[in-house]
């Protein structure tokens, strides 16, 4: 084994949108565990838009990110040394070891994986955090039944995919949001929408309404603005808001709601979240999903990145929508 490994760290915060100079690769010794401890490789690093969050040194509902430290990031990787009884070698594992190629841990937020039915990579996904996501917005805030209308905006990426499919095997209509034809191709053809309005193509209200002819009943939100705006204006009396994400805000960009009086007026329910602070529901929802994902009933792509070195290029890069699916990096060769 190498006795050196690669990291990124942060090494200043963006003013505006991020670029390459905000990130710094290093490269530092393989570390010596000690008792109760376990040394992981990991095998591929999620990237996720809450990361662009905690760059910035503001209050929010989770400590910045740390100057010159390993940028925040779950990983799925495989135990290579071990002073810890519950943990062997060869034992695959989920944590938060960051981007980074190797990382410690004492086993506190570390969880054993079984990958005889469900990928790797699969836990970083569908059937982990993003999975999560969708399945308590879709569940415990938008309370979707059958026959009701649901919108999900960045419908073809880790969240807004599951969204939609549970909805539909709930007997819901789902219309997803997405950018450019091939994605709403995509959403509609493989992921079994019903609808998906593409919102780069200059007739969103237009299509909305073509889309949502009954109205819309809930909506998982993970963009903000226009699209946002847009769906509030065909809500029905009682919809339901899950607010999961506000991307198109992340740098600095205009949120502004022009629409906010339709909150009232059809007595809306809109509440944000942070899939984190909701641990005790973890094990029912990841059920579910590993079920429907072993079964091939809940689908998903994944957009992976080479190596570590191309992390922050990939990171950007899901920050302006140009990724299909989960957002992975590979931190092992192919």
């Amino acid at each position: 084994m190498t006795d050196h490994f690669q990291r990124i760290v942060l090494a200043s915060r963006p003013i505006g949108e991020v670029t390459p100079n905000n990130f710094r690769l290093e490269s530092v010794p393989v570390p010596t565990i000690n008792d109760g401890q376990v040394l992981i490789r990991n095998h591929f690093l999620s990237l996720d838009p809450y990361m662009r969050v905690r760059m910035d040194d503001v209050k929010n509902y989770a400590a910045p990110q740390a100057l010159n430290e390993t940028m925040i990031g779950g990983t799925v990787g495989e135990i290579v040394a071990s002073k810890n009884p519950q943990f062997q070698i060869g034992d695959k594992v989920i944590g938060m070891m960051g981007w980074a190629e190797m990382g410690v841990s004492d086993g506190a937020l570390l969880h054993k994986l079984d990958t005889t039915h469900i990928p790797l990579s699969a836990y970083l996904g569908a059937v982990g955090m993003p999975g999560m996501t969708a399945w308590y917005g879709l569940t415990q805030i938008m309370q979707a039944k059958e026959g009701e209308t649901i919108v999900v905006s960045a419908a073809s990426g880790a969240v807004g995919s599951v969204v939609g499919q549970l909805a539909k095997l709930r007997g819901c209509r789902a219309v997803g949001i997405a950018r450019g034809a091939e994605k709403c191709r995509y959403v509609v053809d493989e992921l079994g929408f019903d609808a998906c309005v593409d919102y780069k193509a200059g007739d969103l209200e237009q299509q909305l309404a073509s889309a949502t002819p009954d109205g819309i009943d809930a909506i998982f939100e993970n963009v903000g603005g226009a699209s946002f705006d847009a769906c509030l204006a065909r809500v029905n009396p009682f919809a339901r808001i899950a607010l999961c994400g506000m991307i198109a805000g992340y740098d600095g960009g205009d949120m502004a709601i022009q629409n906010a009086r339709i909150l009232l007026s059809m007595r809306v329910t809109l509440r944000g979240f942070i899939i984190s602070e909701h641990l005790d529901l973890w094990p029912q929802g990841l059920k579910e999903l590993g079920l429907l994902v072993a079964q091939g009933k809940l689908k998903f792509r994944e957009s992976i990145a080479p190596n570590l070195a191309t992390a922050p290029e990939a990171f950007i890069g899901l920050l302006k929508g140009k990724n299909l699916g989960k957002q992975l990096v590979r931190l092992i060769p192919e």
